[in-house]
């Protein structure tokens, strides 16, 4: 089983992200906070997780959880502030969602996901300065493959994916050419070939490489 707690502190909250590297679709960021007491053989990183697992995790994390708060950040913000920083933004935003105010902060990857906070942008949520404030009085850590270490990162990652797959299904009936029930997305030839023949749709990353070099596409 992975480890419960890094900081010591009972409302440590864990972060993480899904759908970072899609031509389609929102960047999904969750924060999750567990009980001290909380354990599960199954979670896991999301990655490693079978849709079928993820799927029986989820209402079990949000059952269980003391809180947690999910994210959705569109492609025009990730194409104005870059998906980097986008989904930093996500991660933000659910923290701020969080019932509890978290004592301290684990977030995968290798990123202080305080990073460029209260970055400028046109779109989605404007950060206030007391919101700025607080969140830089968090303490934070972050931990490379912490989604395949800790609990709440691994509760995260979950909440992060089930919730985004939950969206690109439902975008998919908009448009079924681009597959994106079985895709999510992700740059699948399938995928690639479908914008070769149809255009982007609104939404499509325009900041990505929407197809490779070798191909045009008209906009």
């Amino acid at each position: 089983m992975l480890e419960r707690n890094f900081s010591g502190f009972v409302f440590e909250t864990g972060t993480d992200e899904a759908g970072r590297g899609c031509l389609a679709g929102p960047v999904t960021a969750a924060a999750v906070i567990l009980p001290p007491d909380f354990s599960n053989e199954f979670l896991n990183d999301s990655k490693q997780l079978s849709e079928k697992v993820r799927e029986k995790l989820k209402p079990i994390i949000e059952h269980h959880a003391v809180c947690f708060a999910v994210t959705h950040l569109h492609p025009n913000e990730i194409d104005e502030i870059n998906i980097l920083n986008a989904s930093m933004k996500g991660m933000h935003e659910c923290i701020l969602k969080l019932n509890q105010i978290p004592e301290f902060i684990i977030v995968d990857g290798n990123r202080a996901i305080n990073a460029k906070l209260g970055l400028k942008n046109t779109f989605g949520k404007q950060f206030s300065a007391i919101e700025i404030e607080l969140l830089k009085s968090i303490p934070s850590q972050s931990i490379i493959k912490g989604d395949s270490k800790f609990l709440s990162i691994a509760a995260a990652s979950v909440l992060a994916k089930t919730y985004r797959d939950e969206y690109m299904d439902q975008i998919h009936e908009e448009f079924p050419m681009y597959n994106w029930k079985k895709n999510k997305g992700y740059p699948t030839k399938e995928h690639r070939e479908a914008i070769k023949k149809y255009g982007p749709t609104k939404y499509h990353r325009m900041s990505f490489r929407l197809l490779p070099e070798q191909l045009s596409l008209d906009l």
